[in-house]
């Protein structure tokens, strides 16, 4: 029975084992929830946020958690798509007409024509605040949940950026070493000597300025993916050269060489594939790294822009308040949802590096 079980794990490819060692890895599985729900967040953020996160109502500006409010809804001829909102104390019906007292106290009577909807069910809600407001009265839950839509998406998009720059130049030194590796080492090296978060400040305040020499203008997210991805390959490059390096001298290349096959086939097709596993786990730490950035390139208004709700931007409307002693929740939340997001995939990576090793998957 033992040797059949044995010829069953024998039968088994490297990623179907590396993902039952991944399985059984408490900080890769811990790692691995924190990033689902990372994801699901992203994904279903319409439908888990409770108000639009750009919503002002600033007769509610700084609340409390669990704040309830009592609002009208309002036809908005500006947006026939979108209500404007109405914050009261009040309201009763009278004829075709609806009397509400403001928050000033005053009495005002509107037309049951110009309010959303014609139910008092569509018109009219006391809506609970979770988690409070900010100071433009906008639902902090709500911000906090697209937030994760745009740290995933900054995350993922400039790490595929640093991907491609690091794998090409990485590929290309250890494959042809020589001058080739000499140039691309020299590059490395220039580029590694600068800290990421300065060199993804620089890159942002330049790529401001692209309407002048490009005649068009890159949009705040596509500055911030392209900053951070440039300014995140070189420990990318660093492994796959290391990489190659010892891979290039493996049989199966002079193999490749011996049937007339191109570098460039061989690179990619032959060599590039064999060393997918310190690339996954760099990657996937790399997601990380690239979450503080833009958080901290949003924070200094380089990055994400208002009103786009960034948890970078979150921090900063919220810092203010911590030296006043109140209101923490408006900083405390977006830095525990950076703290987790970055948290979930730093076990992930540790859970993928065990995985992925060689001498464990062996076992």
């Amino acid at each position: 029975m033992k040797s059949k079980n044995k010829q069953l794990n024998r039968s088994e490819s490297l990623g179907q084992l590396a993902w039952r060692k991944l399985r059984r890895h408490p900080a890769g599985l811990i790692g691995m929830i924190l990033i689902g729900i990372l994801v699901f967040v992203s994904v279903f953020a319409p439908f888990l946020a409770p108000f639009d996160p750009k919503l002002q109502i600033l007769e509610y500006s700084v609340k409390a958690s669990m704040f309830q409010g009592n609002v009208l809804y309002t036809k908005n001829p500006a947006n026939l798509s979108q209500p404007s909102v109405l914050a009261i104390e009040s309201y009763k019906l009278v004829g075709d007409s609806v009397q509400y007292k403001d928050l000033s106290g005053r009495k005002v009577t509107i037309s049951k024509s110009k309010l959303w909807g014609k139910n008092p069910s569509d018109w009219h809600d006391t809506p609970i605040y979770y988690l409070g407001t900010d100071n433009f009265g906008r639902d902090v839950l709500s911000r906090l949940i697209y937030g994760a839509r745009i740290s995933l998406m900054v995350g993922v998009v400039s790490q595929i950026i640093a991907l491609i720059i690091g794998i090409f130049l990485g590929a290309l030194a250890g494959y042809f070493r020589g001058w080739v590796d000499n140039v691309v080492l020299w590059f490395i090296n220039v580029v590694w000597s600068f800290p990421t978060i300065l060199l993804a400040i620089l890159f942002s305040s330049v790529l401001k300025s692209t309407h002048d020499v490009l005649g068009f203008e890159l949009n705040a997210f596509w500055q911030t993916f392209i900053a951070i991805g440039i300014s995140s390959w070189v420990d990318i490059a660093r492994i796959v050269r290391g990489q190659f390096f010892s891979l290039r001298e493996m049989e199966y290349v002079e193999a490749t060489r011996a049937l007339g096959f191109g570098s460039f086939r061989t690179i990619f097709r032959h060599i590039l594939p064999n060393a997918f596993g310190p690339i996954i786990v760099l990657a996937t730490a790399g997601i990380a790294t690239s979450i503080i950035a833009e958080a901290g390139l949003s924070f200094l208004g380089l990055g994400i822009q208002k009103p786009d709700p960034s948890w970078g931007i979150l921090i900063f409307d919220g810092y203010g308040y911590i030296a006043a002693g109140t209101n923490w929740g408006l900083t405390l939340y977006p830095s525990i949802a950076i703290a987790a997001a970055v948290y979930g995939f730093n076990l992930l990576g540790d859970g993928l590096r065990d995985a992925l090793d060689p001498k464990s998957i062996s076992r």
